[in-house]
């Protein structure tokens, strides 16, 4: 840019472009969940137990986790449009390669090229966010992009699992695939990078100053308060809409496939109502954001411990509840990014985001795998599909993963505000004596 004032962007040129880029996001989501609403189906197709199915999802994550950091630094190197491109071809390859599979290692290497266009997807998105719109408005489109990304999951919930039982396997994941490739045209003919004509890529950079920003990101303390934020808030609601959800609920709750797929959609609505209230109390509250961390981690334990005691099959209005908690979970582990964003310079945002990301996406593949096997070990041989006996133990691991997110996040919690006061404190420079 030049020197003087930047020009003022179009209000519906900035609208325009941010939505086309939030739809690719939305198609992420719905690649990314269509497997949980399909995980009954998948074990029978597949012929795996439950620790073999959650393979699928840990192959996919644990993707999506490695690759945040790599993916900050090439989002600096080329650009949103780019990277949303790639990632959207990249989640369409997956779908087709996941229609056609029969046997476990292609399926498996289906779910690694959507983790892969999914890694790709949200930061890019966030990255126009800040190219494309006034710092005063950045927390609340972060949020905005965080939670209405969740309709992806409503795509992939009744729809999918209508379309599944009507139209067989092959079909539904082949006009999964078709979705994305429609989104991926929409996104070549309308996304820009910036509403400038100069170019958002930067120089390739060398490995000792990434090294050294990652570094320096890292031992930041908001930058870890936000990686346990979003490890801590997250993971259940994930694990929930991603796999385990909708098989506890048809298996362990004896719900039917059309009641199971239809209380994830309602968890998906309530995601959407919630976000931009989470939003508004992070921004007329910021000192008062942990609290807040504190009480949806509080309440999403709480609501378990009462699934989980119920005597039998818990009624229909404990298992309302439980999804409208869960569905605060994503909109909560935003708060992380947060983190990110008021203690890092905006030349650190990308590495700072990266980091952040991982903590929820690692504490999910954690409890995916765990699960799993529980599942195995406590369902007899012979049995088939697991019980409501085994469901409870599984879902108990969720407790060890709080413990550690809430300690975590009161630990850095207070090294963040001890860090804060020191800078604060600082005296202010004193000029040096003009020269004589």
């Amino acid at each position: 840019m030049s020197d003087g004032a930047a020009p003022v962007v179009p209000r519906r040129a900035a609208a325009l472009v941010w939505g086309v880029a939030l739809s690719a996001y939305v198609a992420a989501v719905f690649h990314r969940s269509s497997l949980g609403v399909t995980g009954v189906d998948a074990a029978d197709r597949f012929d795996v137990n439950a620790a073999a199915l959650a393979t699928f999802s840990i192959a996919q994550l644990a993707v999506y986790a490695a690759m945040q950091v790599p993916v900050g630094v090439l989002l600096d190197r080329f650009g949103s449009r780019r990277m949303l491109i790639a990632g959207g071809a990249l989640m369409v390859a997956g779908q087709l390669c996941f229609a056609v599979a029969t046997d476990v290692p292609l399926a498996v290497a289906a779910r690694v090229l959507v983790g892969l266009g999914d890694a790709m997807t949200f930061i890019s998105v966030l990255r126009i966010v800040a190219f494309w719109f006034p710092g005063r408005r950045n927390p609340l489109l972060t949020q905005l992009t965080g939670t209405l990304g969740q309709l992806g999951a409503i795509l992939g919930a009744v729809p999918l699992v209508a379309l599944l039982h009507a139209a067989g396997w092959t079909t539904a994941f082949t006009v999964a695939a078709a979705v994305g490739a429609t989104v991926l045209l929409v996104v070549v003919a309308a996304v820009r990078d910036t509403p400038y004509r100069d170019t958002a890529t930067g120089p390739t950079p060398t490995l000792a100053s990434v090294r050294r920003e990652l570094a320096v990101a890292w031992t930041t303390p908001g930058t870890r308060l936000g990686l346990w934020t979003h490890f801590v808030t997250q993971f259940s609601g994930a694990v929930f809409a991603l796999l385990w959800g909708y098989p506890f609920l048809v298996q362990g709750q004896g719900l039917s496939p059309t009641a199971a797929a239809s209380l994830l959609t309602v968890m998906t609505v309530a995601t959407l109502l919630s976000g931009p209230m989470i939003a508004h109390l992070c921004a007329r509250h910021p000192y008062r954001r942990s609290v807040l961390v504190f009480t949806i981690t509080a309440a999403t334990a709480a609501v378990w411990a009462a699934v989980l005691a119920w005597p039998g099959r818990s009624p229909g209005w404990l298992l309302l509840t439980l999804v409208l908690v869960l569905a605060v979970n994503g909109p909560g582990s935003v708060i992380g990014f947060d983190y990110a964003r008021t203690f890092n310079p905006v030349t650190r945002m990308g590495s700072a985001t990266g980091i952040v990301n991982v903590g929820g996406f690692v504490a999910s593949i954690v409890l995916i795998l765990a699960v799993g096997i529980v599942l195995d070990l406590t369902t007899p041989a012979g049995r088939g599909a697991p019980d409501l006996a085994a469901f409870r133990w599984a879902f108990a691991v969720q407790y060890v993963l709080w413990a550690l997110g809430a300690v975590q996040v009161l630990r850095w919690r207070n090294a963040a505000r001890r860090r804060h006061a020191a800078e604060q404190a600082l005296p202010a420079p004193v000029p040096l004596p003009a020269t004589p």
